[in-house]
């Protein structure tokens, strides 16, 4: 005999991705997800829902996985955590339970790719709540990290592993090959790209988080 569903019972929101072929674990729920980024941002619940133009009860609610996100919220809430909407479907927590927060394997890595740039990212901390966060930058050749200098409170230090890499930070230029290193201090203006005819791999570490 089929039980009747739990009066008040939550719904589940929508955008959380269905477990992929092969996994082992269920999907981070979208709420902790958008819940961790927010947080990396150092943003409040206010000021996201100021963002998105909902009530913060709505945002706490939308974290705590007991209400339905439409796409178009989603999308929102991803501009203004400066992500991608895929983001949120990439989800997946599929190492081993013991692994779980300590561990990323190379096939579970969270993937950014930014077309108009020329420029990917692979998220290679385990999780975005740390004191530092890891990041593998892929620009394509040609490619830039932006026209304008930008400026994050945020500590950046960096290794190239292949091709070049021309920083600008502030008024200085530098051009970096594979085997060299740098830092970006806080709030120090910098723009990057690959002067080269080969993409440019490089691995960055970010204190604070900033995805």
């Amino acid at each position: 005999m089929k039980r009747p569903a739990r009066r008040g019972a939550v719904k589940k929101a929508r955008g959380v991705p269905r477990r992929a072929v092969g996994a082992s674990e269920d999907p981070i729920p979208l709420g902790r997800q958008i819940r961790d980024l927010r947080l990396a941002r150092r943003q409040t619940l206010a000021q996201l829902a100021k963002a998105i133009g909902k009530s913060i009860a709505y945002v706490s609610l939308i974290e705590r996985n007991r209400a339905e996100v439409p796409v178009s919220t989603l999308k929102a809430i991803g501009d203004a955590l400066g992500v991608q909407i895929s983001w949120f479907f990439q989800g997946y927590d599929l190492g081993a339970p013991q692994e779980h927060g300590y561990i990323v394997r190379r096939s579970h890595r969270r993937h950014l790719s930014f077309p108009g740039l020329g420029l990917e990212e692979d998220l290679l901390s385990p999780t975005l709540t740390g004191e530092t966060e890891l990041i593998l930058s892929t620009f394509a050749p040609g490619a830039r990290s932006g026209e304008q200098l930008v400026s994050r409170m945020a500590e950046q230090s960096g290794y190239v592993i292949s091709g070049r890499l021309e920083l600008q930070i502030e008024r200085r230029r530098f051009l970096l090959s594979e085997g060299d290193s740098f830092r970006i201090n806080r709030g120090e203006g910098f723009t990057a790209r690959n002067p080269g005819e080969e993409p440019s791999v490089s691995l960055w570490v970010i204190t604070p988080p900033r995805y």
